[in-house]
């Protein structure tokens, strides 16, 4: 398995020195990691800093995860991916999801309807943009050129090169376009224990093109904490799932919650999701279920951690893209040495 890392985390956007984080992404390069990713929700976007971050570096591969389907136009996201491309010597890749209708209905001012069909139309108009060919497509969201308008048929005017696109998705409909059309999936909410939820489905899209799970990159994203007092750690973790299952998202699509409530803890996150609406929120943070966090994330001794990371490899996962503890550099480097240690003996 490879490891990823978070350059930045887009809810805070509490980021007030970037040197900072470009040396912690000069760091981290020369140590082998494989990619480092940028996310967005409303605060700064994904995009702006992977071109500040590509300046200072040269080998480490550089994602989003996600840019919000809806946030830009197709041709917007296709000329935007080029240009990083472009800025990066080809270590760009694009992740794009859903979000949710709290965030593109409030923030964007775009409808909320059938996201997957959204999603599947960007990556078809972005196969054919990214290719060089002249843009031709007739979609429920998307029509290029716009019917009944003066515009013409046209093709990027920028050196074409190969841009790699990941979704992250969680509902069953979406994971099986993911496999069908994408070349990675980013899978949050994932629990080995309970990941066939998750990969049958991409499975069975994969094999409507006449593919396998193998031909995609299997990413999941966890937070990284070594610890003796495990109950006690996890605890803490549960608790912030107590805004993921209250706050992202509305009670309707809450995306997160019910990837939770598949893999058997329907019970609790509605309750949680209850509880925060109605604005008792410490009881809903207090209320969700341990096992979330400690099966979601890697944390423990690193005994235990080596455990949960068999699990992961031997599930066909490709890498995990990991939040470090810590507040400094040398924090964050500590305990990523100890897990990339960990990992040479799996």
């Amino acid at each position: 398995m490879k490891i990823a890392l978070n350059a930045f985390h887009g809810v805070r956007s509490d980021v007030n020195d970037w040197k900072s984080i470009t040396d912690f992404a000069l760091a981290v390069e020369d140590l082998g990691v494989d990619s480092i990713w940028s996310s967005e929700a409303w605060g700064f976007d994904a995009l702006t800093p992977l071109a500040f971050i590509a300046a200072r570096t040269k080998s480490i591969k550089l994602g989003t995860s996600i840019v919000q389907i809806g946030s830009r136009t197709p041709a917007n996201l296709i000329m935007t991916s080029l240009t990083l491309q472009s800025m990066s010597s080809n270590r760009f890749i694009l992740g794009i999801g859903t979000s949710g209708p709290q965030v593109m209905e409030g923030w964007h001012g775009v409808k909320f309807d059938s996201p997957v069909t959204r999603t599947r139309e960007i990556i078809e108009i972005f196969k054919v943009g990214t290719s060089g060919d002249k843009i031709n497509y007739d979609g429920v969201h998307y029509s290029l050129p716009l019917s009944g308008g003066e515009g013409i048929s046209m093709r990027t005017s920028a050196p074409v090169v190969e841009v790699p696109l990941y979704v992250a998705s969680l509902g069953p409909s979406n994971l099986r376009m993911t496999g069908e059309l994408a070349d990675g999936w980013i899978g949050g909410c994932y629990m080995p224990e309970t990941g066939h939820v998750f990969l049958n489905n991409i499975s069975e899209g994969a094999k409507s093109s006449g593919r396998t799970l193998k031909d995609l990159e299997l990413i999941i994203p966890l937070s990284l904490e070594f610890t003796e007092n495990v109950d006690e750690v996890g605890k803490s973790h549960a608790r912030g799932y107590g805004f993921t299952f209250g706050a992202m998202g509305s009670v309707k699509n809450n995306f997160y919650k019910n990837a939770y409530a598949r893999q058997g803890y329907g019970e609790a996150v509605d309750y949680v999701q209850r509880l925060w609406k109605e604005g008792r929120r410490e009881e809903a943070r207090d209320l969700v279920p341990v096992d979330i966090a400690l099966k979601s994330n890697l944390i423990g001794t690193p005994e235990m951690i080596k455990e949960r990371l068999k699990l992961y490899k031997d599930a066909g996962i490709t890498t995990l893209k990991v939040s470090l503890p810590g507040d400094s550099i040398d924090e964050k480097i500590s305990a990523l040495g100890k897990l990339m240690d960990l990992m040479k003996e799996v």
